[in-house]
C-alpha cells in the first residue's frame, strides 16, 4: 500500500527522534484530507496522539510548541520534500515525483485489493462472523426497513469478506407462528395453487389480507388455531401445505435478491428452532432462570436486584415458544454450529431492546459469547412510496427505481444508444438508492425521495455511475492498452496531485468503516474522489496531448476507475460501463 511505505518512512524517521517504536507511531500518521485551497501537505502527526501524559491538559500553545520544536530536529529526505507545522500537527509533503510513481503503480499492481493490503489492517485478528440480516416474513409486506437491512447486512459482509474474514450470511425468515394458522385457512378458501407457484409472495399476501378481515370471528380463530396445532403436531396434510408457502417464497425472494445484487449461505427460519426452543425452556428451568406467572406464562427475571423490574416473557401460558425464545435456540445452534468470534443481527432500532434482552438471557444461561453478539441497528426511513402507492413488495422499488431512471435516460440529452439499457437503469437506480440510504450515520431517521436520489449531478449514486461509465468510455477510446513503463512523473498539476492525495487515503478510510461499520466514511470519499476527477477531467486533457503525458494521465484516470469500482462493489453497486 502507498500509504504505508510512506508512513513507514515518517515513521522510522520520528522513532529515532522521539525514542518510540515506529509501530507506535503509524496509526498516528493519517493521510490529509484533499481541501478546496489547495497545497497542502499530504500526512500529518498529531502531536496530542504520541504525548505519553495524556491526563494532563494541553494548551494550544503548548502543543504547538512541540509541533514546532519537533519540527526543526526533523529533516528532510528522499521521501519527505517538506515539513511545516500546524495547529497541534507536523504536516509532511511528499517528494511530487515519488508520490504519483508509488500511488499509480500501487494502485494498478494491487487493483482491487488496493487499501485492503493496507498494514492499518496487520493487527487485526481474522475472524469468523454470522451476519443474520434482511429476515423478511413470509405473507407479510416486505416493508423498507428490510430493504434497510438487506444493503446494510449486505454491505458488512461484503467488507468483512474483502478484508479476509470468513462470513456466514444468514437470512431467518418469519416462517412460524400463529399467523401460519391464519393464512393456511385463507388458503384453504381463496387460495390458488396455479397463483401460488407463479407469484407465491403476492399471492399469499392477497390471501392474508382477505383472511385477515374474518379474523376475529369466532369460527375463523378456531380453525387457525386448529390448522396452527396440526402444524406443530407434523399433520402431513397440512405441513406440505406449509412447506409449498416457505419454499415457493424462497425460490421468489432469491430471484429478487439477484437482482439485488445479494446472496445468503443460508435461508434459516423460526420454523427450524420450534422444537429446539422446548429444550431452551427446559435448560432454563434447570438453571432455575425461568419464573412462573399467575397467569401462567414462563418469564426470566432481567434486573439485578431480582425484583422483576425487568424481565423477558419466554413461554405462553399453552406452553408454547414465542420469538425470542426460538431466537435464543437459533443463537446456540449457530454457535454450535460455526463456533464463531462474532454474531450480528442487522435489524431496525425498534427492535434494541429485543436483543439486549437476548444477550442478557444467554449471559445467565452461561454462555459467555453472547458478549460476542452484536446488535447492528439502523433508523427508519419516511416517504418511501412508488406511483402505485406505498411499497408492499422489495419487487416495487426494484421496479420503480428501473422505471425511472430508464425515464430519465431517455430525457437525457446525452445519453448514447447503449446495449441493455433495462439492465443499465437498474444498476444505476440501485446504486441511487443504496447512496441516498448510506450517506448519513445508520442509526438515523431519513426521509427517502426519489428525485433527490435520481439526480444526476450532486452527491447521488447516479453520480458515480456517471463518472465511472465516463473514465471506463476513455480507456476504451485510446486503446485500452496495458500501461507499463509509464513516466507518471509529469503529474504535477494540482488537479492531478489532488486526486493522488485523495487516493493515498482510501486505506484509512477502509479502516474506519471496518472499525464503525458505517459505509457513509466509504460513500463520501467515493463522490470526493468523482468530483476531483470530474475537474481533473476537465483540465488534464488526453487527447491531443504529448504522447508521455497522455499516457500518464491515463494511468491516473485508470487508478482512480479502479478505485472508484472497488468501493462501489464494497457498498453493493455494480459499476456500468455505459450510460
Amino acid at each position: 500500500m502507498a500509504a504505508c511505505s510512506f508512513r513507514r518512512s515518517i515513521a522510522s524517521q520520528l522513532s529515532k527522534i522521539l525514542d518510540l517504536p515506529p509501530e507506535n507511531l503509524i496509526k498516528s500518521i493519517s493521510a490529509v484530507p484533499v481541501s478546496k485551497k489547495r497545497q497542502i501537505a499530504d500526512f500529518q502527526l498529531s502531536i496530542d496522539s504520541i504525548t505519553e501524559d495524556s491526563s494532563s491538559d494541553h494548551s494550544a500553545q503548548d502543543l504547538q510548541l512541540r509541533a514546532q520544536t519537533l519540527a526543526e530536529k526533523l529533516k528532510c529526505d528522499a521521501v519527505v520534500s517538506e515539513i511545516s507545522t500546524g495547529p497541534g500537527t507536523v504536516n509532511f509533503t511528499i517528494n511530487r515525483e515519488l508520490l504519483a510513481k508509488t500511488v499509480l503503480q500501487q494502485v494498478l499492481k494491487d487493483s482491487s485489493e488496493y487499501g485492503i493490503k493496507s498494514e492499518l489492517f496487520s493487527t487485526v485478528p481474522r475472524q469468523k462472523a454470522v451476519i443474520e440480516f434482511s429476515s423478511p416474513n413470509i405473507a407479510k409486506k416486505f416493508h423498507i426497513g428490510h430493504l434497510r437491512s438487506t444493503i446494510i447486512g449486505n454491505f458488512i459482509a461484503n467488507l468483512k469478506a474483502a478484508l479476509g474474514h470468513q462470513v456466514t450470511r444468514i437470512n431467518y425468515l418469519g416462517d412460524w407462528g400463529m399467523q401460519f394458522g391464519l393464512l393456511g385457512v385463507g388458503f384453504q378458501q381463496f387460495g390458488n395453487k396455479e397463483k401460488l407457484k407463479s407469484s407465491p409472495l403476492q399471492h399469499l399476501f392477497e390471501v392474508y389480507v382477505q383472511i385477515n378481515k374474518a379474523a376475529e370471528e369466532e369460527n375463523t380463530k378456531k380453525l387457525a388455531k386448529d390448522f396452527f396445532r396440526k402444524l406443530e403436531e407434523h399433520d402431513e396434510q397440512t405441513l406440505s401445505l406449509w412447506k409449498q408457502f416457505r419454499s415457493f417464497s424462497i425460490e421468489e425472494y432469491i430471484r429478487i435478491y439477484k437482482r439485488l445484487g445479494v446472496h445468503f449461505d443460508e435461508y434459516s427460519g423460526e420454523s427450524f428452532y420450534q422444537e429446539k426452543s422446548q429444550e431452551v425452556l427446559k435448560m432454563l428451568e434447570e438453571k432455575g432462570l425461568l419464573q412462573k406467572t399467575m397467569k401462567g406464562t414462563g418469564i426470566v427475571d432481567l434486573s439485578e436486584k431480582k425484583d422483576l423490574s425487568s424481565f423477558s416473557t419466554v413461554m405462553r401460558s399453552d406452553g408454547t415458544s414465542l420469538y425470542i425464545t426460538r431466537d435464543l435456540a437459533a443463537a446456540i445452534d449457530r454457535m454450535n454450529k460455526h463456533n464463531c468470534d462474532t454474531m450480528m443481527y442487522v435489524t431496525d432500532k425498534s427492535q434494541s431492546n429485543h436483543f439486549q434482552h437476548l444477550f442478557q438471557i444467554l449471559k445467565l444461561m452461561g454462555y459467555d459469547w453472547a458478549e460476542r453478539c452484536q446488535h447492528v441497528s439502523f433508523g427508519l426511513v419516511q416517504g418511501m412510496k412508488t406511483r402505485r402507492g406505498e411499497v408492499i413488495f422489495l419487487e416495487d422499488v426494484l421496479d420503480e427505481a428501473r422505471s425511472r431512471m430508464l425515464q430519465n435516460m431517455a430525457s437525457a440529452k446525452t445519453t448514447k444508444e447503449i446495449e441493455n439499457p433495462v439492465e443499465t437503469a437498474e444498476k444505476i437506480g440501485l446504486a441511487a438508492l443504496i447512496i441516498q440510504d448510506f450517506q448519513g450515520l445508520l442509526s438515523s431517521d431519513y426521509q427517502f425521495s426519489w428525485d433527490r436520489a435520481l439526480q444526476s449531478r450532486g452527491d447521488t449514486g447516479v453520480f458515480l455511475q456517471y463518472t465511472h461509465a465516463r473514465l471506463h468510455s476513455l480507456e476504451q477510446m485510446h486503446g485500452n492498452e496495458q500501461l507499463t513503463d509509464v513516466n507518471v512523473a509529469c503529474l504535477q498539476e494540482p488537479e492531478a496531485i489532488s486526486v493522488l492525495q485523495h487516493l493515498l487515503r482510501y486505506d484509512e478510510v477502509l479502516y474506519r468503516s471496518s472499525q464503525d461499520l458505517q459505509p457513509k466514511h466509504i460513500v463520501s470519499y467515493l463522490l470526493t474522489l468523482s468530483h476531483l476527477a470530474a475537474v481533473a477531467h476537465k483540465t488534464l486533457l488526453v487527447k491531443g496531448s504529448a504522447p508521455e503525458l497522455a499516457q500518464a494521465r491515463l494511468c491516473l484516470f485508470q487508478a482512480v476507475r479502479l478505485v472508484l469500482a472497488n468501493g462501489m462493489k464494497l457498498l453493493g453497486i455494480t459499476p456500468v460501463t455505459q450510460m
